[in-house]
């Protein structure tokens, strides 16, 4: 959905998660959000009455989906799907972005659960779902590569935890060593975790 398809709703929550991702909760204010989404301040109250909290958390649900929904579509524009394309290919984007736009932005799932797992038991909720929405999609992927079932959610976290791992170090060394480190070293151990050559389903 580009920019011009979204209601001022949904705006607003995309325009939170791109703060966050780059500043954190606590830096991230409702002005600076409703001006990034370029809606009237006042619909902030409107149409999240639970104030900044559930704004955040919101925007955290969506990065959920969003890194969900990612997955089908890497594995789409793979030649040949593999487990190690797919982490490869979650980790491209990654690198891409920090190449092209600098080292300023994170996952906001992350930042989030940085800022207020202690302090809001709302948003360290929506953290860890958000987290899940996203691993059940890439253990799913990794069965449909051949992964048995039992060994799939564990290295679907272990991919996730890399990833995430992995970029908070590229910020913080403004390099993307530790990105591609990753996505080399974990190649081999996902495609050994195939006991077949299962291509993944039509999508």
């Amino acid at each position: 959905m580009t920019g011009s398809e979204r209601g001022p709703r949904e705006r607003m929550v995309f325009s939170a998660a791109q703060l966050i991702r780059r500043d954190g909760v606590t830096a991230t204010g409702m002005r600076e959000v409703a001006v990034h989404a370029g809606a009237p301040r006042g619909s902030l109250q409107h149409y999240f009455p639970g104030g900044k909290e559930q704004l955040v958390n919101e925007a955290v649900d969506w990065a959920g989906r969003y890194a969900g929904k990612r997955v089908a579509r890497f594995l789409a524009e793979l030649p040949e799907p593999t487990p190690s394309g797919l982490f490869a290919a979650m980790v491209r984007q990654w690198t891409e972005e920090l190449r092209t736009a600098g080292y300023t932005s994170g996952c906001p799932v992350a930042a989030a659960t940085v800022d207020c797992a202690e302090s809001a038991e709302s948003t360290r909720t929506a953290a860890a779902a958000a987290f899940a929405r996203w691993n059940r999609p890439v253990a799913q992927a990794l069965t449909d590569l051949g992964v048995p079932r039992d060994r799939a959610e564990p290295l679907a976290t272990l991919m996730i935890s890399a990833l995430e791992g992995a970029l908070l170090i590229a910020r913080a060394e403004r390099d993307v060593r530790a990105l591609t480190t990753v996505s080399r070293e974990l190649g081999p151990l996902l495609d050994g975790a195939r006991t077949t050559n299962q291509a993944p389903p039509e999508r």
